[in-house]
């Protein structure tokens, strides 16, 4: 109790003080601050992760009725990671955001919207009354939408907020249904309530109870069809905020989802593959329009969706393997789940990180227009590279080892012996394979166009490496990434707990998967690492043996050409061009270009924009509709004072009339009843 206490009590100094303060203050105590919450929520989820379940019972008031307050070891495993993403997160946003220092009113409302956002966020793994829940969520998406317009000035900016605000509420609005729906049954608030009632009605309905809630968090996490907030959310918002959006707040949609899961009695096989079809399909499309993206943090936001896709996958076979009794199948399902959630949230974060340092330097993110960073920036470069080989899922980094044991856990499933079950295994394996795949396509053309090559833009002589404060939160995420890698084990076994929830089975001590499956992977990750140590012990042998050689520089051979210049070589467009034209019916590319004609041609311009179907299909025409119908009503906003006073008139009248009309239909349903 003291605890949460203290927990509550940080932000509110941080609005007593902070805006009082100077600016480079304003930073020093936000993080401070939550530096302090970190440690005091880490010690209940650390607590959580050794099985035990802290809870307590929050007095309340009369409209909430008690609150209890219950962190199992599903909450304590989200804490800690949302703790270490907007630790990382506030130490990179206090050198990223120095050169706002001109703005302090903006510094001041963003430093203390941020301390709220952790409070609720993390208050929201914790919390299980529904109304005080929904206070939290809704909390929630107000400080995102705050954190998300800090260049307000600039219209695309507000468009986006607004955008992601919406759609949050859009989320809320099925969470309402959800909670109201067991409130008008239970007449509590408590989550315990969501399970007694399930339990208590027919599989079908609280299916369906299932998938009002799971729509609510599908939304903020970015599945498939509800995903198109992502792409212009993450762009808008600064290089640390992109990051916690990606690496934390899209993830409580993931928690919302295991957590009602555990809430609400249903069908896990049914839920089950419902959750894989829509995780296969947002991972293989969110990664084929991610490739044609030329904005980089629309690159990555799209591929926030594509891993989200391989977050599901494990839930959707953790589900289907508790729901047949498949312990293996469950285990590897949810535990490769949580461990990818972890990881993406590393790597991720790290990915926008870097791109706001190059956004510092170039100041644009576009990647026709980077080329040649890596001699101006060889660290940033070096740990963007890192996470790329991370996010692909390649060895021996950390996506590698939670996409391992998600292969695993399928093809176990693939001796189950059910056609329906074989059929399902293999769609899933195909399209974790496509999806691997078209990541390293995506970012060998990111790597390759932004840092190698000859630079694009003239500025780019000027440009050199951010600052070491700015690159030691990214080195702390790198390193974990590496460790991870190294000592997957060690993670395993945190996730112990967590996996017991759903299955009860445990991944310790004398449980097969122990000494079979999971054992592989530490001998993976160290025969790797001791080849790429071999590798640079031969580059090193090599060159302290040719150290006092004379060398002789020329220019390489350039193919025929005088003057070879920038536009020769490969811009992201024409990399993707076979890919392009692969999947040309999935894929919505808008072209601009104009016909060579002569033989001495004057200058031609060829642009491609990507859009996404979806959104055209989902929400353009939609908001068109509504606009189309809205617009048959605009005569009643004719300009007329005696119209608008009528208005009000008939509005008075009309509410009047309400009471007497409810007591006839009352009156008359007693009378049907007695017929």
């Amino acid at each position: 109790m003291n605890l949460i206490t203290a927990f509550v009590l940080m932000p509110v100094a941080g609005i007593l003080i902070i805006p009082f303060l100077k600016v480079r203050w304003k930073g020093i105590l936000t993080l401070t601050l939550l530096a302090i919450n970190a440690v005091l929520s880490g010690i209940l989820a650390v607590n959580s992760l050794t099985g035990e379940t802290i809870s307590l019972i929050l007095p309340g008031s009369y409209v909430t009725g008690p609150i209890p307050v219950r962190i199992d070891a599903l909450s304590g495993w989200f804490i800690l990671i949302i703790n270490l993403i907007f630790l990382t997160g506030s130490l990179y946003g206090y050198s990223y955001l120095k050169t706002y220092k001109k703005r302090e009113d903006s510094l001041t409302l963003h430093s203390i919207v941020f301390l709220i956002q952790h409070v609720s966020i993390i208050s929201i793994c914790g919390i299980q009354n529904s109304f005080v829940f929904l206070i939290a969520w809704e909390i929630l998406a107000l400080t995102s939408f705050v954190l998300i317009i800090f260049e307000h000035e600039n219209p695309v900016t507000i468009k986006a907020g607004i955008n992601y605000l919406i759609q949050a509420h859009f989320s809320i609005l099925f969470l309402i249904i959800g909670f109201l729906w067991v409130l008008n049954k239970t007449k509590s608030y408590d989550f315990q309530a969501i399970t007694t009632y399930s339990s208590s009605i027919p599989g079908t309905a609280s299916l369906i109870l299932f998938l009002f809630f799971f729509v609510a968090f599908a939304i903020k996490a970015g599945f498939v069809p509800f995903h198109t907030w992502l792409p212009y959310a993450h762009p808008a918002a600064p290089a640390h905020v992109s990051g916690m959006m990606s690496g934390v707040i899209i993830k409580i949609g993931i928690y919302g989802i295991l957590r009602m899961l555990l809430v609400v009695k249903a069908d896990l096989i049914s839920a089950g593959y419902v959750i894989l079809i829509i995780s296969v399909l947002s991972g293989l499309y969110g990664v084929m329009l991610a490739i044609i993206q030329h904005n980089l943090k629309k690159l990555l936001a799209y591929h926030s969706i594509e891993n989200i896709g391989i977050i599901g996958i494990g839930i959707g076979i953790g589900c289907i393997g508790a729901g047949t009794g498949n312990t293996v199948l469950a285990t590897m399902g949810f535990a490769g789940a949580l461990l990818h959630t972890l990881n993406h949230a590393l790597f991720k974060s790290l990915l926008f990180y870097t791109a706001g340092n190059v956004y510092q330097v170039t100041h644009t993110i576009e990647i026709e227009k980077l080329g040649g960073l890596l001699k101006k920036m060889p660290q940033t470069a070096i740990l963007f590279l890192i996470a790329a080989l991370a996010i692909c899922g390649l060895p021996p980094f950390n996506g590698f080892i939670s996409e391992f044991i998600l292969y695993t856990g399928l093809y176990a499933w693939l001796s189950d012996g059910t056609l329906f079950s074989l059929l399902a295994a293999i769609f899933s394996i195909i399209g974790l394979v496509a999806i691997g795949g078209l990541a390293m396509i995506c970012f060998t053309k990111a790597f390759g166009i932004i840092f190698l090559g000859t630079e694009r833009l003239q500025i780019l002589p000027t440009c050199r490496e951010v600052p070491f404060l700015q690159l030691l939160p990214i080195y702390i995420l790198a390193a974990v990434i590496v460790l991870i890698g190294i000592f997957p084990l060690l993670f395993i076994h945190l996730l112990a707990e967590p996996v017991n929830l759903f299955n009860g089975a445990s991944i310790s001590g004398s449980d097969p998967l122990e000494s079979g499956l999971f054992n592989l992977l530490q001998p993976i990750s160290l025969a790797i690492w001791l080849f790429i140590l071999m590798i640079t012990a031969l580059i090193i042998l090599r060159k302290k043996l040719i150290r006092n050689r004379s060398h002789a520089i020329s220019p390489t051979w350039g193919c025929g050409y005088i003057s070879p210049t920038f536009k020769q070589q490969y811009t992201a467009g024409s990399y993707v061009r076979t890919y392009s034209k692969l999947f040309a019916p999935a894929l919505l590319v808008e072209k601009e270009e104009e016909v060579v004609h002569g033989v001495f041609p004057s200058e031609v311009k060829y642009h491609t924009r990507a859009y996404d179907k979806i959104e055209r299909g989902l929400i353009d025409r939609t908001i068109k509709l509504n606009k189309n119908f809205m617009g048959r009503f605009i005569f009643l906003n004719n300009g007329k004072l005696q119209i608008y006073i009528l208005y009000g008139i008939l509005f008075i009248l009309s509410v009047l009339s309400i009471p007497p009309l409810y007591r006839n239909f009352e009156s008359f349903i007693e009378l049907l009843k007695k017929l």
